[in-house]
């Protein structure tokens, strides 16, 4: 009894410790919502989850893998090399010499461990501090490279946010960063997740290294590695697919997925891939942005750079879904979302969330999770930039000039027409194969914002909108002779063949609403919008009187400008001697465009518009065309069965008013109820002064809202009027006459 008295007087003390310890071990900044691990059917979907990842091609070979770390191992060699030339050059002893180094770090999805086949690998060269970026690092070792026979597309891009050189190392391609640190040599054994390495260096360096800190903290803060690791995996090739991946274009790139995907392995630590994958979409269709998504709490520091705090910095609090890296400096990893890409991606997500509701009760399969989106029925009009350059070299660098600048031209469509036209850029460009020149071609699909009361025969000229995109695009200081841009507005029965993937359009399924369904339609809307939608519907089953027609028509001419010709012979008056072939390419595209516009008449009797211009040589006057965004005979699908690409296609018609339904599917984020000062930025007592940051899913109060324990994420009380006013993403209150440069015209 002695024995066992002693014995159990010893342990009593350790278990109040080791409970004491659960906490400081939680994931994240807040608890998690459940606990729960998965079922047996939650394995066997995730064992049909992996195999379809694989027989998807998701994952390398041996082989690839191998030639990887080949190449990896030269670069190593190769900047090593370069540094110690350069210190001998620069008159350093010889132990000085012998001691230089340069390490090579991996971030991004290599880092990771989500990379493809192909995929190329995100790089960091460190140097020491005597090794600069602008003249060894773009010069030295760029010339260096370029003598290796192994090494092509050898494209270094200096100006831009994070200067890099990017080229293919025997056919692995490369983006290699380079940072120098305050050290006169760099040890093999260095920390990168010090913040010491941070010390006496400048803006540029703090975000090149920042790539590969942030990497080493998202496996740092996540539950278990491998699930992370398969549940991004699985939502990289979903954002593909439903063209949501590009950070370039507005939506989310490899960073910011991870990102999310780890904050909610924090939330379910337990959870393995396809309950991860369902609850992804769950979550974040609930998510009141902006809110934003954290994954440990935000830290400042002496060193003084700066860190995304809406409180002290004006532009933090226009961002519409930020989403915090973990490593100091803490920054918005998704500063280039706008209202258009915000709203896009959370309709995605909500059909994600209905597909994985329908797979976890045995109704679909994961296949039909990826359906790739169909975004060339999804809208009736588009803008099409046509890029073209001397040959493939300078198109590779004027392509990704061009791509860079289309968020701008997003923004500045919203900011014109205060949010009532909305763009869809789609992150793909699109080659015709027929021509034989150097071009490609980016689409950017338009529609007017669901709910708004429009008027028949509403437009939008954004003549000036596209003219200073166009003088975005001319402040290129690497433009050659040759690099030209063409825009153009085109109606869905005129998209070029070359962007369907049989080289040809889809056949549509045209039919008429009955009445019921005109009154399901307008029933979710205000009176106004429902009035008005019920009655344009009808009106479009009956003739428009020639009367009437001839009195639009007169309307019309009245306020419109004058058209002429469209070719780029208006546009451009002189064309580089190698370009002949693909200017009258272009100029036989164009003068399709023409014949079709010609052929088609609207109800109106006026045939559709389009807008073009040159980057170099632009036409003034009347020869600038107005968008014109006319309402059209809805194409609908069949009455049978519909798919759920079809049912998403039908909710971006523009002339449907926004149901209460798809306004739950942002959540209740938006701007209703803000105050909205002369430049255009949010306002409100979350950011002022001394007022404390916002956790991502709020503070005290949780209620469950799903039978797994998913708890609805409330927001800060000092947001509540703006995150449950429920009036949907970009819905904030626009003040008449913000925009002096809009014309709306109205010709019914």
């Amino acid at each position: 009894m002695v024995r066992s008295d002693g014995f159990n007087s010893l342990p009593t003390p350790s278990p109040p410790p080791a409970e004491q310890k659960q906490p400081p071990k939680q994931w994240g900044v807040t608890r998690p919502l459940s606990h729960a691990g998965p079922s047996e059917a939650d394995i066997q979907r995730t064992r049909d989850l992996e195999k379809f990842l694989v027989a998807s091609g998701l994952y390398e070979s041996a082989e690839e893998a191998a030639k990887r770390e080949e190449v990896l191992d030269r670069l190593k060699q190769i900047v090593k090399d370069w540094v110690k030339e350069l210190t001998r050059l620069r008159g350093y002893t010889d132990q000085m010499v012998e001691d230089a180094n340069a390490l090579i770090f991996t971030f991004g999805s290599y880092r990771l461990g989500v990379h493809g086949p192909g995929a190329d690998i995100d790089t960091l060269c460190i140097g020491p501090k005597y090794v600069s970026r602008e003249e060894d690092f773009f010069y030295v070792l760029h010339n260096i490279l370029a003598e290796i026979e192994e090494v092509t597309e050898l494209q270094p891009v200096p100006d831009a946010h994070v200067p890099v050189m990017k080229f293919k190392f025997d056919g692995i391609s490369i983006d290699l960063l380079y940072a120098s640190i305050s050290l006169l040599v760099v040890p093999d054994d260095l920390d990168i997740s010090n913040i010491s390495v941070l010390e006496d260096i400048d803006e540029p360096t703090v975000r090149s290294l920042n790539g590969c800190r942030v990497a080493d903290q998202i496996l740092k803060l996540v539950p278990n590695i491998e699930n992370f690791r398969t549940t991004l995996r699985c939502l990289k090739f979903w954002a593909k697919r439903r063209g949501v991946y590009s950070n370039v274009t507005g939506f989310l790139g490899g960073v910011n997925w991870a990102l999310l995907v780890a904050r909610l392995c924090q939330f379910y630590p337990n959870a393995n891939p396809s309950m991860l994958v369902s609850r992804f979409f769950r979550v974040y269709t609930l998510w009141r942005w902006p809110n934003p998504v954290m994954l440990c709490e935000i830290e400042d520091d002496e060193l003084g750079f700066s860190i995304w705090d809406p409180r002290k910095n004006p532009w933090d609090r226009n961002h519409l879904m930020p989403i915090i890296t973990p490593a100091y400096p803490c920054m918005n990893s998704s500063y280039n979302v706008s209202a258009s890409t915000l709203r896009v991606m959370m309709e995605q997500f909500q059909f994600g969330r209905e597909i994985c509701e329908d797979i976890e009760l045995n109704k679909a399969q994961w296949s039909t999770l990826f359906e790739p989106y169909l975004f060339f029925e999804s809208y009736k009009n588009y803008l099409q930039v046509d890029i073209i350059a001397a040959d493939l070299d300078d198109l590779r660098a004027w392509r990704g000039w061009v791509e860079s600048r289309l968020r701008q031209l997003t923004l500045m469509i919203e900011r014109d027409t205060c949010g009532k036209l909305q763009c869809h850029p789609y992150p793909h460009d699109y080659v015709d194969s027929s021509k034989h020149c150097a071009h490609c071609a980016f689409f950017m699909g338009l529609q007017r914002k669901q709910g708004e009361v429009i008027q028949e025969g509403q437009q939008f000229d954004i003549r000036q909108t596209v003219d200073e995109f166009r003088h975005q695009i001319n402040s290129y200081i690497y433009w050659k002779p040759g690099m030209e841009i063409y825009v153009s507005h085109v109606r869905r029965k005129q998209l070029p063949p070359y962007v369907f993937p049989e080289g040809h359009k889809r056949s549509r399924h045209i039919r008429l609403m009955s009445q019921q369904q005109v009154d399901k339609v307008s029933s979710d809307g205000s009176d106004a919008c429902r009035s008005d939608s019920a009655e344009r519907v009808i009106k479009r089953k009956k003739q428009v009187d020639l009367p009437e027609l001839e009195e639009r028509r007169e309307k019309r001419q009245s306020i419109s400008p004058q058209k002429q010709g469209l070719s780029p012979e208006n546009i451009c008056s002189r064309v580089a001697g190698g370009l002949t072939e693909c200017s009258s390419a272009m100029s036989g595209t164009m003068k399709e465009v023409a014949a079709t516009n010609e052929s088609c008449t609207l109800m109106d009797g006026r045939a559709p518009e389009a807008v073009s211009f040159n980057s170099r040589h632009v036409c003034t006057g009347s020869s600038m065309r107005m968008l014109q965004l006319v309402d059209r005979d809805k194409e609908l699908p069949d009455d049978s069965k519909t798919s759920n690409q079809e049912k998403h296609c039908a909710e971006n018609s523009d002339t449907c008013c926004n149901s209460s339904s798809s306004n739950s599917s942002y959540g209740s984020s938006s701007y209703s109820g803000l105050e909205v000062n002369k430049n255009g930025s949010l306002l409100d007592d979350s950011y002022k002064a001394g007022a404390p940051l916002l956790l991502d899913n709020g503070c005290n109060k949780e209620s469950s809202v799903l039978g797994d324990a998913l708890l609805e994420l409330e927001p800060h009380a000092a947001l509540a009027m703006m995150l449950k006013s429920g009036d949907g993403v970009g819905s904030e209150p626009v003040q008449e006459n913000v925009m002096s440069r809009l014309s709306l015209t109205s010709t019914a």
